[in-house]
Order: structure tokens, then sequence, then C-alpha cells
């Protein structure tokens, strides 16, 4: 019976999204300031989230799962690779989780100037196109 409660601990008809999200914000050792620092948001727009008063957006979703190190599908709907019930023994330490949510964070920071580069190789393409025109 233990094995059924762990499995759905936090799914749909369990936990809201605000609770799979303070909950994983918890487990990798964050607090609300140091998710929102790292994600360029307000230290409001997490509580907002963590209370299900606000969504975040798709790309918003994406990077939290990285850096909470839990899988999207877990974040949204609580199945999936993510987090156990309270008080599983197979928890990382605290410094595993914080050095993934690091290298989460470096991910999703490398894919932003990843396109930011790409924008600014398309406008200077642009550019010399103009002038050997």
């Amino acid at each position: 019976m233990a094995e059924i409660f762990n499995e759905t601990w936090f799914e749909d008809e369990v936990a809201t999204f605000g609770d799979r999200l303070e909950a994983a914000r918890l487990a990798a050792g964050l607090s609300a300031e140091d998710l929102a620092q790292r994600l360029g948001v307000r230290d409001s727009t997490i509580t907002a989230w963590e209370a299900d008063a606000w969504e975040p957006r798709g790309n918003r979703l994406q990077m939290l799962a990285g850096m909470l190190n839990v899988s999207l599908m877990w974040l949204m709907t609580g199945k999936g690779p993510g987090l156990g019930a309270p008080g599983d023994a197979d928890a990382l330490p605290y410094s595993a989780r914080m050095a993934l949510a690091d290298i989460a964070q470096l991910r999703a920071q490398m894919q932003t100037l990843g396109r930011d580069l790409l924008r600014a190789e398309q406008k200077l393409e642009a550019e010399l196109r103009e002038l050997a025109a």
C-alpha cells in the first residue's frame, strides 16, 4: 500500500502544479528568492506560481524542470521522473542537488545565448547582403 501512496503523492488528483513546484524547489535546497534570481523573475512570481495564482509560460516551465532536476511532465502532472513522497530514502545529498541545479541553470543560459547568437548572425548576414546589393 505504501508503494501506491509513494507513486501517487504528487499526481494531479492529490497535488497542484504549485505544490510540485514548491516541493521540487525545497528538495533542490533553493529559496523562492534564489529560484527567482536564477530564472530572472521576481520573487512574487515564484510565490504566485506556488500558490497556483499564475502559471509560468512554456519556456519558464522547461527552465524550471531543468533547474529543479525533475521532468517537465512530472512538474505539470506529477507523473514521470520527479520527486518521490516525502521521506524517500533515494533523495540526493544537498550538494549534489545544488550541483545539478547549477548545471541546469548553465544549460538554460547556453540555450538563450545560442538563440541570441543565431539572431546576431542573421542580422549580420542581412547587413552584408544589403551592402553587397
